[in-house]
């Protein structure tokens, strides 16, 4: 059984009998003179119950890397976690019999390439099947390949298989698509366009509405990995030309592993940057290039992703030597250039409408150079309607107890952090409140010296906040290397 030793199964009895009214009232009736008594089976049973309703949750303690108390946690999981026929997402029933599955992790290995791994949640697949992927933002399938090889993962190894049914997790090999476009974590996979068009249709029958195609179609994907904007960037060198291209590549797989890591070449120096969610992201980025691909590489200094925005509105014109044709999407295209670098710092504008009054245009001149023309007098427009600089401001939840509150108190001060509220979790206190990230640098290690190692802390963005005048001009003679 899983549960053994007398004294945990008492406490447990009761927790459970205080979410559970059925197995309350058999402790009460068959077992109110001996609760031990009762039979490990029916506390199991009352436990699933307890973990099906999210009224609580089975905690189990062990050591993964002492390999203590791993078996026991995989039988819990199968004891009490639902099967996947108890918990079926709303859309499986709208594919019938037909393929639906959720590709949820993306791993590279040197030998076969990109390795996607998928739970199958409705029909079966097969390794000769052409799938289809659907992109977890949009309802139109975007891409279609042929898959040469169907695995079922035990740990670190893979045994080959023909085919595999609902509620099983796999992974496949030989997807050309997700090289190009570097990863397919939280795509909906089906078997073909035609059967997600004929789950649309059953879903517009069922909701009885017609003209709520988008919506319906729009819930036929399964719920991806929402992944925020990068928050800090630094540059990353090879130690020379000859690694250049290993860098690349390394880059590239990393990048399908790691949704939250962002790749990109500063346009000025030619550098690349890396972008990532914190410091501790990129710098077991920076290990694994170090360990898994043998390159040792120099990071430039973390720096924070500002945004730049407009004070007021303005009005700009430009004129071109040379007439144009009518090019609609050069156009948008020159303004979306312009949003990338803002008037004040150069980062992404943000906040910012564009109204286009007025283009004449006739035939003579390419779209490289309408684009130009737009950009350029988009940037005037932006410098005309002054700048201000937009710092990221982090949601800080903080949990230490009472007696390091103060200091925590005083140290989110100084850090210009704004208190939001402090709440009371058994003999905790949890401080939240917002932060400007330039602040945070290298808090994790403050927080701990400060309390001794006897706080927790989380950092989430919250939103974009405009910087006061004195600290907007501090950070800018500082980018410039004047302080």
């Amino acid at each position: 059984t899983l549960i053994k030793h007398s004294s945990h199964v008492s406490y447990c009895t009761a927790e459970v009998a205080d979410l559970e009214y059925d197995f309350a009232e058999l402790l009460l009736g068959q077992y109110s003179e001996n609760f031990d008594a009762v039979p490990a089976r029916k506390l199991q049973e009352a436990v699933r119950r307890v973990a099906l309703a999210r009224k609580g949750v089975p905690v189990l303690c062990g050591s993964s890397l002492k390999n203590k108390g791993v078996q026991p946690l995989l039988d819990a999981i199968t004891a009490y976690l639902p099967a996947p026929n108890e918990r079926n997402h709303d859309l499986v029933r709208w594919y019938k019999d037909d393929l639906c599955a959720l590709a949820f992790k993306v791993v590279h290995d040197k030998q076969r390439g990109p390795l996607i791994y998928f739970k199958i949640l409705s029909f079966q697949i097969s390794f000769i099947l052409s799938v289809t992927f659907k992109n977890n933002l949009l309802c139109f399938c975007h891409s279609r390949e042929r898959m040469s090889g169907l695995l079922l993962p035990f740990a670190d190894q893979h045994i080959e298989i023909s085919s595999l049914s609902a509620g099983n997790i796999a992974l496949t090999v030989g997807l050309k698509q997700v090289k190009l476009t570097l990863t397919v974590t939280g795509d909906t996979i089906v078997s073909s366009k035609a059967s997600a068009a004929a789950a649309v249709r059953r879903a517009q029958n069922e909701a009885g509405n017609k003209s709520s195609s988008h919506r319906e179609s729009s819930s036929l994907v399964l719920a991806g990995v929402e992944v925020p904007e990068p928050v800090f960037f630094c540059s990353i060198e090879p130690p020379t030309l000859a690694k250049l291209a290993d860098l690349e590549h390394a880059l590239n797989c990393l990048q399908r592993e790691e949704p939250s890591l962002k790749v990109r070449t500063d346009p000025d120096s030619g550098q690349t940057i890396l972008c990532g969610m914190g410091e501790l992201n990129i710098e077991i980025i920076h290990d694994r290039i170090k360990k898994e691909y043998n390159i040792e590489t120099h990071l430039g200094p973390l720096q924070v992703a500002y945004r730049d925005t407009i004070l007021q509105s303005a009005t700009a014109s430009d004129t071109l030597d040379r007439t144009l044709g009518e090019k609609r999407e050069a156009v948008e295209n020159g303004v979306r250039s312009a949003y990338l670098q803002g008037p004040v710092l150069g980062f992404p504008v943000q906040g910012v409408k564009t109204v286009i009054q007025h283009v004449s245009l006739e035939p003579g001149t390419s779209v490289a150079m309408v684009s130009a023309c737009v950009s350029r007098c988009m940037l005037k427009a932006l410098k005309l309607a002054g700048g201000q600089v937009l710092e990221p401001v982090m949601a800080l939840e903080v949990t230490v107890g009472e007696e390091y509150l103060s200091p925590v108190l005083a140290d989110v001060a100084q850090r210009r952090g704004t208190v939001c509220d402090i709440q009371s979790r058994q003999e905790n206190k949890v401080l939240l409140a917002t932060v400007p990230l330039a602040e945070m640098m290298g808090y994790s290690t403050f927080l701990r010296t400060l309390t001794s190692g006897n706080a927790t802390f989380s950092l989430e963005l919250s939103s974009y906040e405009p910087m006061n005048t004195q600290d907007q001009n501090i950070l800018l003679n500082k980018m410039a290397g004047l302080a």
